[in-house]
């Protein structure tokens, strides 16, 4: 039997990330969550997420009952697993590296995105599929209502505090100072 771990929103902007688990051959699915809190601050500079997903991953293979004399674990090759590579090697854990596609891949992406609507990401372009484009679906969400949003920005990640947090904030006053002038011109107007 195969079990596959993968992630999703673990490099992303804002809110939790997820690590799924799926064994292929039964077709059951873990999702467990790696809460927002992880990813800011003292949190991100003490590598807590990369702590935590050590017990999710040993909670979620413990729920799928897994064997390790008769299985292997397909291992997304994310940083986030970094440690639990280290934890698989000490306890002679049958893993291989992997790209993980196809079913886990789109449930816990599934699982990120239906996450970012509950945020209220309500954007039609936000899709599954991470990268470029999500982060500025993101970045710009974040930007257009800074002052309420950005306390769900992972905020450890360096370059949010060095470049894109600066560039938010630009963003917001220039959006909402050509909303005042649209305002107040259609006020004088009236």
């Amino acid at each position: 039997m195969t079990i596959e771990i993968d992630d999703s929103g673990t490099g992303d902007l804002i809110g939790d990330a997820f690590i799924g688990f799926l064994r292929k051959e039964t077709d059951e699915l873990i999702i467990k969550t790696l809460p927002l809190d992880l990813f800011q601050n003292e949190n991100w500079k003490n590598k807590e997420p990369y702590k935590v997903v050590v017990d999710l991953v040993k909670d979620g293979l413990n729920d799928l009952n897994f064997e390790k004399e008769s299985e292997k674990i397909l291992l997304c090759r994310g940083n986030i697993f970094d440690q639990v590579r280290t934890y698989f090697e000490e306890e002679g854990i049958n893993f291989e590296p992997a790209i993980i596609e196809g079913r886990l891949q789109d449930a816990v992406e599934g699982r990120l995105v239906e996450h970012l609507r509950e945020l209220g990401v309500r954007s039609k372009k936000l899709t599954k599929k991470s990268g470029a484009k999500r982060f500025f679906i993101l970045f710009n969400w974040v930007a257009k209502d800074f002052y309420n949003r950005e306390k769900l920005v992972k905020n450890g990640f360096k370059r949010w505090n060095t470049v894109w947090r600066e560039k938010a904030l630009e963003k917001y006053h220039n959006l909402h100072k050509s909303h005042y002038k649209t305002k107040r011109s259609s006020n004088i107007k009236n």
